[in-house]
């Protein structure tokens, strides 16, 4: 017997057909009615415009590898089509926001963007991930940017330990934890990256705190402590402690008006990076927040990301 959870409204009026989306790392977002009797479902709506859905994209793989620690990380794998196994190809590693969230096999206009064009691209749940247990979700208290870091650059060796990529052509982006992350990456492991891409993220906990919504406030609080007692947890955290000792060139991208991480936090990015006389670049999106709503905006940051990567991990 198929068991549904969600809203009843779903529901045809007499029970027996379903509404749903679907998704996944090939298809676009869309509806489908699934029929109960039969246990078959049809799409309704096909969002993908023709010439995207005859075109074959490269489907996720679920991998696991061993951390630092032993931990074993479950991460998606996307890789080219044709991929030539000599050890020269570059990859990128793709952090998620949360940290309590997870990657999921769902459409994803960054990695098709990439893979496309020979990248192979890992996005790994790392420990703070949501999904893998409460223990495994707590596993970064007070600890962000050490284990869960340790867990981003094992799947960087990872990448190298198949044989396709170069490990002196990997970079790393994300966004909000993601950006976070990026930031940490460069700064603290900064031997294992050779570019990065940096989207709304946290360079200061503690500028954080003082311009931050705060129900956000209180979040980072249950992640890192009480600021002033744990003033130390917060200090270790925080990527403007390492950010000097960046080699990779970054591109920082930001929305003007983001209230969750505010336009401070990248400005002080940049301010950091041309003070050290490292190479970096920033384009600020004017009436954006946290992420990219406008179609064109969504369109310019890939393509920058695109000519970031192409410029110095090919």
């Amino acid at each position: 017997m198929n068991t549904f959870i969600g809203r009843p409204s779903t529901f045809s009026p007499r029970g027996d057909r379903l509404l749903l989306r679907h998704q996944s790392g090939t298809q676009t977002n869309d509806f489908w009615i699934y029929d109960v009797a039969a246990d078959r479902a049809t799409q309704i709506t096909h969002s993908a415009i023709t010439s995207l859905d005859a075109t074959p994209l490269p489907p996720s793989q679920i991998v696991h590898y061993k951390s630092f620690d032993g931990t074993m990380i479950s991460a998606f794998l996307w890789m080219p089509f044709n991929l030539e196994r000599n050890g020269r190809n570059p990859g990128i590693v793709l952090p998620h926001g949360g940290p309590t969230g997870q990657t999921l096999d769902t459409f994803n206009r960054s990695v098709i963007a990439l893979v496309s064009r020979g990248y192979t691209v890992i996005a790994p749940n790392v420990r703070g991930s949501t999904g893998y247990g409460l223990a495994f979700q707590k596993a970064n208290f007070q600890d962000l940017g050490g284990g869960d870091l340790q867990d981003e650059v094992y799947a960087a060796k990872f990448l190298t330990a198949t044989g396709y990529i170069d490990p002196k052509k990997i970079g790393i982006t994300g966004g909000s934890y993601g950006g976070y992350m990026t930031l940490m990456a460069i700064g603290k492991t900064a031997d294992i990256w050779a570019a990065g891409v940096e989207q709304f993220g946290i360079v200061d906990w503690y500028t954080m705190l003082q311009h931050e919504d705060p129900r956000l406030q209180e979040y980072e609080k249950s992640l890192l402590g009480d600021p002033v007692k744990d003033r130390a947890v917060y200090e270790a955290a925080s990527p403007i402690k390492y950010l000097t000792n960046a080699k990779a060139p970054l591109l920082v991208l930001q929305g003007e008006n983001d209230i969750r991480v505010p336009k401070e936090e990248a400005e002080q990015v940049v301010s950091i990076l041309k003070n050290a006389g490292k190479t970096v670049d920033v384009h600020y999106y004017p009436g954006e927040g946290h992420g990219f709503a406008k179609r064109e905006n969504q369109i310019d940051a890939i393509r920058r990301m695109i000519d970031w990567f192409d410029r110095y991990l090919k």
